[in-house]
């Protein structure tokens, strides 16, 4: 006599073989970001207002890394960093919801023969690419091919040694749901969303979907329900990211959600007859008493697509119409004063693309270049105030900003160390040592324009005052440094960094050239007592803070030109 199946094992074998997916997508996905690397983020920052290229871009992106979400996530990073408009980023999600169903056909094919047989060969082929180094990132992708093809096959026999049609108990148990009644529908549905929103993997979701579902467990209709509700449960990730993110952000992971909750809707209006007429696509009739379960999954992967498609082909027209009700439903906030410490485009927790997470550091550190600009003309403006309140009032402002600059070149460091410990290539891994360079110089800018400041302050609170002369020299040299401080938020700003580092280094040696004769002229000066030592001081450690300031700047941009040649 058979014995009954071993549930508790089988049922640990099924959740194995689910994880083993996910970490098989996961490793395809941050290989093919890898082998990308700065090609992929230029493809997605180059799309244009054209609805129809976003879509496409969208579609064949999530092709490529197998993942919705890691698109998702990546328009969501790209909006954050002021690369896309919310009305482009509405268009690539559309796209990216069409590109994840290829993952429902191959599941599906693995119900359909033995996928596992071509697993030995790509972990082979896999090992010794990743061991020869020049090909690792192809053979990282191989391995996360084998995975997914080896979870396959599991599942599929899993599903079959589990027998659930023949489970007595739990077969009476869904059978107690009326399949017909939109009540169940709309029940099943909501299961969906929150076991996809629990797993965070749409694709597991539509595995499990699909061993109920080919097992005799769940008709097609209780499977199809459940298929609704990952669609809506996986736009939770990009909701997850976007919390941290800026205000557009959280705008472009809303349309999301709109997105794909309009689409439920309105298919649960022609619930029925949409699904038989998807089902009849490939054949499949739902009033079967026995389907077979190879059919049963391609009906699951013929909803999955169709749904998506209609649901972009209905909308396509009306992005500007999502975009206008994500901005209602998320309001603008009030901009905090410069001075005040936020971050635009960084985003903390769990990062799901580090490729993409090194070209916010990249955006947010132009931000911190405007902000020791910003630093340095209001310690221009300092030098000419007479007024002691005004002065006062200055001066308060140029601290904040000093306290603004430590605080980010911490943060952006933190977030750098953060990303640096993810699985990145090293052509990323190097451009980060030069950000982290770019960042610890640029706080040293910080701190150079706070300390004229301060020698400001003690002049004026001694009762000194500089002569003519040594204000017109000052000048010139601070509008040398605001020269080169400009030069620098260019080169931050440029795509091609042809002549920009000659044009530093010439602004640098005229600083050099000016502080050298402002030092000798100084001596003399002050040995034929035209003004008093302290004063003297006073003036000369400014135009060695000018001059000091210079040589970050110069760091700053070749760090910065180092980042791009590797990129």
């Amino acid at each position: 006599m058979e014995s009954n199946p071993n549930y508790v094992f089988l049922s640990l074998k099924l959740l194995g073989a689910l994880s083993l997916l996910i970490y098989g997508m996961k490793v395809m996905s941050e290989s093919l970001q890898k082998m990308a690397g700065e090609n992929l983020r230029n493809v997605l920052g180059r799309v244009t207002s054209n609805r129809i290229a976003g879509v496409l871009v969208g579609v064949l992106l999530t092709v490529a890394v197998q993942s919705s979400a890691a698109t998702t996530v990546m328009t969501v990073s790209f909006v954050n960093a002021g690369l896309l408009t919310l009305l482009q980023a509405i268009s690539v999600i559309m796209g990216a919801n069409i590109g994840t169903t290829l993952s429902a056909w191959i599941m599906s094919a693995g119900f359909s023969f033995n996928i596992s047989d071509l697993v030995w060969p790509a972990f082979f082929v896999g090992i010794m690419l990743i061991y020869g180094r020049k090909q690792r990132y192809m053979g990282d992708l191989l391995f996360g091919v084998a995975f997914l093809l080896f979870a396959l096959g599991m599942l599929s026999a899993t599903g079959k040694e589990m027998d659930l049609a023949h489970n007595e108990a739990l077969s009476n148990f869904f059978a107690s749901f009326d399949s017909r009644s939109m009540l169940t529908i709309v029940l099943f549905l909501f299961i969906g969303t929150i076991i996809t929103c629990m797993v965070q993997s749409s694709a597991a979701m539509m595995a499990i979907t699909m061993v109920l579902c080919s097992g005799g467990v769940l008709t097609i209709y209780q499977g199809i329900a459940l298929v609704m509700g990952e669609n809506i449960g996986t736009t939770l990730t990009a909701n997850l990211t976007a919390l941290t993110g800026n205000v557009q952000a959280r705008r472009a992971a809303m349309a999301h959600l709109v997105f794909n909750v309009f689409g439920v809707l309105w298919v649960l209006v022609a619930f029925f007859p949409f699904v038989n007429l998807t089902c009849s696509f490939v054949g499949f009739n739902p009033a079967e008493a026995t389907p077979s379960p190879v059919r049963i999954s391609f009906a699951l992967a013929a909803f999955h697509t169709t749904f998506n498609v209609t649901n972009m082909l209905l909308l396509i027209g009306f992005t500007p119409r999502i975009e206008q009700l994500c901005c209602w439903i998320i309001k603008e906030k009030p901009v905090p004063e410069d001075t005040e410490f936020s971050l635009r485009y960084l985003e903390t927790g769990v990062m799901k693309t580090p490729e993409i997470s090194v070209l916010q550091a990249q955006k947010e550190i132009i931000v911190f270049t405007e902000r020791v600009q910003r630093m340095f003309t209001l310690v221009r403006e300092l030098l000419d105030e007479r007024d002691k309140k005004k002065f006062d009032e200055l001066y308060v402002r140029i601290e904040k900003y000093e306290q603004l600059s430590d605080k980010m070149e911490y943060e952006i460091a933190r977030y750098l160390a953060e990303v640096s410990q993810a699985h990145i290539s090293d052509e990323t891994k190097a451009a980060i040592r030069h950000m982290t360079r770019e960042v610890g110089e640029l706080e040293s800018i910080g701190d150079a324009c706070f300390n004229i400041a301060r020698t400001l302050r003690r002049k004026r609170d001694a009762g000194r005052e500089f002569g003519e002369e040594q204000y017109r020299n000052l000048y010139r040299m601070m509008e040398l440094t605001d020269e080169s401080l400009a030069n620098m938020n260019a080169v931050m700003r440029a795509r091609s960094h042809s002549g920009l580092l000659k044009q530093t280094l010439a602004i640098e040696h005229r600083i050099n050239s000016l502080r050298d004769e402002l030092r000798e002229r100084n001596i003399d000066d002050v040995n034929q007592q035209r003004y008093a030592y302290d004063v003297g001081s006073s003036y000369v450690d400014i135009v060695n803070e000018c001059e000091k300031l210079g040589d970050y700047v110069l760091n700053v941009v070749e760090a910065k030109l180092k980042d791009r040649e590797i990129a």
